[in-house]
């Protein structure tokens, strides 16, 4: 559902954009482009509103103030990311690495199940399927759906993973979860008490205690999202006095959607900052990207 609703995003900006410069170039080719490139690119300017609100709610955050220089850098980035994610990946190429699980041996390398965040799916996480592949770990992408469903309705597409992953493997996996992915595993561990069926979770810019953005959704994951939503507040609740040295929880002080930065981190967990990169960018830094395989291969 998710690839189709963006490949029809996609298209109709695609077109709108065109349209606009058939229809305008020959009067006036500055407007035609103008035109154009606000069509193909207004969305950076949104991302500019994220980055200026996230220095404003930060301002008294524990983590680390980020500069000017951050700011703005992490800015040019998302921009250049955002549509290699939201226009290519997932809706053309979501389906480019099928999961990969091979045949069930004491000898087989750790599985991974990877978890997506809001309004994205298993194309994500293209990059991370194709080194996943060449290191010869098994692993299963969910696409978690109903798409603007409660964050609790995704606990069955996980368990189903997890169980693929250990029926292949003969081990209990580690989950990889981006954003509200986080909060999906975290209420799959609740629903199912599946502790002994994940050997270890990592989770990259997820909203733990809620996002300052979250206040403007009126859908059921987006609001539970909200900074101490009542949801979070009872997940909390249910996980209190629990073990967390099982989560590597990756977060930034540039994170354009999960601010005030601290909210990313969990209490107990291995909680790692990675300065000066965006939300989505987050997923596919160096850093994140070989730290998370280095903590796979070496469990």
């Amino acid at each position: 559902m998710l690839a189709r609703i963006q490949q029809v995003i996609t298209i109709s900006l695609a077109a709108s954009a065109l349209l606009w410069m058939v229809i305008h170039w020959s009067t006036s080719p500055l407007l035609a482009v103008s035109g154009l490139l606000l069509i193909l690119l207004g969305y950076s300017a949104f991302l500019g509103l994220e980055f200026i609100a996230l220095r404003m709610v930060g301002a008294e955050d524990t983590a680390p103030t980020p500069s000017t220089r951050q700011l703005l850098r992490a800015w040019i980035g998302e921009t250049l990311m955002a549509p290699r994610v939201f226009c290519w990946r997932q809706p053309f190429r979501s389906n480019a690495i099928p999961d990969q699980l091979g045949r069930p041996s004491a000898g087989s390398r750790r599985g991974v199940v990877l978890v997506h965040g809001f309004f994205c799916n298993r194309g994500f996480w293209t990059p991370w399927l194709k080194r996943l592949e060449e290191a010869g770990n098994p692993f299963v992408a969910v696409n978690l759906e109903p798409v603007f469903g409660s964050i609790d309705e995704y606990a069955d597409t996980i368990e189903a993973a997890v169980q693929k992953v250990i029926r292949a493997t003969g081990m209990p996996p580690v989950l990889v979860c981006h954003s509200m992915g986080g909060l999906a595993a975290r209420a799959w561990l609740r629903k199912t008490g599946g502790g002994v069926h994940v050997h270890h979770v990592i989770t990259i810019g997820t909203p733990h205690h809620g996002t300052w953005l979250g206040r403007f959704s009126k859908i059921a994951n987006g609001s539970e999202m909200r900074l101490s939503s009542a949801w979070l507040s009872e997940l909390h609740t249910h996980e209190a006095g629990s073990n967390r040295c099982a989560f590597t929880c990756w977060y930034s002080n540039c994170d354009n959607i999960v601010f005030p930065v601290s909210s990313a981190a969990l209490p107990g967990a291995d909680n790692r900052l990675v300065e000066g990169v965006a939300h989505v960018q987050l997923a596919f830094d160096a850093r994140v990207l070989g730290g998370s395989l280095a903590i796979i291969g070496a469990l």
